[in-house]
């Protein structure tokens, strides 16, 4: 093993979450090595979508600029359908936001590594953490790093960061509980779709299933499926392609008919379900972000304005470096977090009539706006 290297922070994973939280706790002036298993700028599954509080983040870091520039579209106008109703809710600009927006995670993750670099964080793709170290009283101060060619690195760290999604080693390592647990999961599918008319992100809900249309990069629409997991098990399997097209002919006739006039970009992707979680996102020596410490389901697709609030939030505590701090960054996480994560499974639940899946996206809709406004107030960097 090599000589230990010491950093006052060590990130473990280098996508949304990760990524912005190297570079905010580099531009707080702390040094910082982020590591991530995979490589850089490769793609992941996602929603896309960014909330009005992701999109004013980014502004807020100097970063929107070049996801615009890199010809992601802007989003200005949200479709809600609940059956043949249609309610349109055109965006009202503000907080620095005057439309939202969708990059592909292959561009927005790229984004966010580069400008941790221009920081000054380190990053080291194709890095796995294989253990945590610890001192006497038991207080995390570093890990072991294998890198690509299986050499072990000791980093020392005054602080380890898990920022390496659902099944996050150094939760498991650190031994973070889970404080609260979901009770149901949804499953997708989706895929990239040339050719359909860009009339701003289209939500489509029918009892039993759910569906939508989100405009990203490359003149392509996000398309997607959504069901419960035993329809998912017991239709959804074999061919992806027809399997779609039957929802979508179920929520949204009209969309079923432009994606079949169309082909996607390779195969469609899948996600099976997995019931949403919050672990404890701090303890002595580390912490908890993005998916590692906090997970909901996609169907209300806020996991990465998630990921950037709790990134922003936890380079703050770390920039100031108190047990309070942290103390407080729990505090607020957990606050701003709950209300999302409780409706969220709600919808994922598909008990719903469409009157009550209504209901359900105006108490989203109030979260949301509650997040935003702490955000602004808190001036949070």
């Amino acid at each position: 093993m090599k000589p230990m290297e010491r950093f006052d922070a060590l990130v473990v994973g280098a996508r949304c979450a990760g990524a912005a939280a190297a570079m905010l706790m580099a531009r707080h002036g702390m040094r910082v090595l982020a590591v991530d298993r995979g490589g850089y700028g490769t793609d992941t599954l996602s929603t896309h979508a960014l909330m009005r509080g992701g999109v004013m983040l980014l502004a807020r870091w100097g970063l929107l600029p070049r996801l615009v520039e890199a010809g992601t579209p802007p989003i200005r106008r949200t479709t809600f359908h609940y059956g043949e109703e249609a309610i349109a809710v055109d965006l009202r600009p503000g907080d620095g936001v005057d439309a939202l927006y969708a990059p592909r995670r292959t561009l927005l993750d790229s984004v966010l590594v580069d400008a941790a670099w221009e920081a000054g964080a380190e990053v080291r793709h194709h890095h796995t953490v294989t253990s945590l170290l610890h001192d006497d009283g038991g207080r995390v101060t570093g890990a072991v790093v294998v890198d690509e060619v299986g050499r072990e690195h000791a980093i020392a760290a005054g602080l380890v960061v898990g920022a390496d999604g659902i099944g996050s080693t150094v939760a498991r390592l650190a031994g973070a509980p889970v404080v609260e647990q979901a009770h149901h999961a949804a499953t997708v599918l989706y895929g990239y779709l040339p050719g359909l008319a860009d009339t701003g992100t289209h939500w489509h809900y029918a009892v039993g299933a759910s569906a939508g249309r989100i405009p990203t990069n490359a003149g392509r629409h996000c398309v997607f499926a959504s069901v419960p997991p035993e329809r998912f098990r017991a239709e959804m399997r074999g061919d992806r392609l027809a399997a779609l097209l039957r929802v979508l002919q179920e929520v949204s006739p009209e969309l079923a008919e432009e994606v079949a006039a169309t082909a996607p970009d390779g195969e469609l992707m899948a996600f099976a379900g997995r019931k949403g979680f919050l672990r404890q996102p701090t303890g002595p020596g580390w912490a908890l972000i993005g998916d590692a410490g906090y997970f909901k389901d996609p169907i209300t697709a806020h996991g990465i304005t998630d990921a950037l609030r709790d990134a922003a939030l936890l380079a703050e505590a770390a920039g100031e470096g108190t047990q309070a701090a942290f103390t407080r960054f729990a505090t607020r996480r957990d606050d701003l977090s709950l209300p999302l994560f409780h409706v969220t499974d709600e919808i994922a639940g598909y008990a719903w009539t469409l009157e009550e899946a209504k209901a359900m996206h105006l108490r989203l809709n109030a979260a949301m706006k509650r997040e935003v406004a702490a955000l602004t107030a808190e001036a949070v960097r």
